[in-house]
């Protein structure tokens, strides 16, 4: 059975198993959602379908599905973003080979990973291959900010809509996986519907621990207390917006109790503004604390 181990998406699921088993496979897609909710893991799965040699699809035994599987299958190919772009370079290597008929399978497939950071030049090559590719060949885009695309590339491609993976079916992933045991309603909703966000977050438990436990019971300290125990606000600069995001995630939930709350939420997003005009980042988070403990 196709895609067992993926969670959530499952409209996507049906939609791509049909399109093997009636044999509807188009040239080009383009996996289109937010990130970490599993579009890369989504696009092998598909791959594997494509290039399996069995009767049933995947049939996981066949040289092509045990090769997908080990990363050496030569007729799938993974493009993927260096220093933080797809260059010319990538498409043009790409262009090169597509001609040449599959080596195992029936099929070649390419999958661009993070294809909105490819260069207006790299995008504009890519559609040379988009408008005539070879009758064998399958590439399937993945990305997350669709305006960042050429027009032209979008309308050549079959759009596949991803969405966030509901949070209860998220939860019960991380528990059964023991990414995270005991799970807060706002650990649960900073996750934002995403697997890859739930594990950056798990990694730096004890930061996000210690900011619940402050910030969740807010008027049990003094500021003196909060200073002491709130250095990873100072220490963890890289991940500032997330930490902030996560302080006002629990002060909505305290919002529906009380209003007094609101001017807190205000405060944090007036920083956000602040630290994104590149002020001061050790004042920024001292007014965090003088304003939400002065008030």
């Amino acid at each position: 059975m196709a895609f067992e181990k993926l969670i959530g998406n499952e409209t996507i699921k049906s939609l791509l198993t049909n399109m093997v088993e009636q044999d509807k496979i188009t040239h080009s897609y383009l996996f289109l959602g937010p990130s970490g909710v599993g579009k890369t893991l989504f696009a092998k799965e598909f791959a594997k379908m494509i290039l399996c040699m069995g009767e049933q699809k995947p049939c996981r035994k066949c040289k092509s599905c045990l090769q997908l599987e080990e990363n050496n299958q030569p007729d799938f190919i993974l493009i993927e973003p260096e220093d933080g772009t797809i260059k010319i370079e990538k498409i043009r290597q790409m262009q090169a080979k597509i001609l040449e008929k599959p080596i195992i399978s029936s099929r070649k497939v390419y999958v661009i990973k993070d294809a909105d950071t490819m260069t207006k030049e790299a995008g504009n090559c890519l559609l040379k291959t988009l408008e005539e590719p070879p009758a064998f060949i399958t590439i399937i885009l993945i990305a997350s900010n669709e305006s960042l695309l050429l027009n032209t590339i979008r309308s050549r491609c079959m759009k596949v809509l991803f969405h966030k993976i509901e949070q209860e079916l998220l939860k019960k992933y991380l528990q059964e996986h023991h990414i995270a045991e005991e799970l807060t309603l706002e650990r649960l909703k900073s996750f934002d519907g995403s697997i890859e966000k739930a594990l950056q977050i798990e990694e730096k438990k004890e930061v996000y621990d210690e900011i619940q436990k402050i910030f969740g019971n807010v008027e049990q300290y003094s500021l003196l207390d909060v200073k002491d125990r709130l250095d990873c606000l100072y220490k963890n600069k890289d991940m500032i917006y997330e930490l902030l995001d996560y302080i006002n995630l629990i002060f909505l939930q305290k919002a529906i109790a009380s209003t007094n709350y609101i001017s807190y939420i205000e405060t944090i997003e007036e920083v956000k503004k602040n630290l994104k005009s590149n002020s001061n980042y050790d004042m920024s988070i001292d007014k965090i604390l003088y304003k939400i403990w002065e008030e």
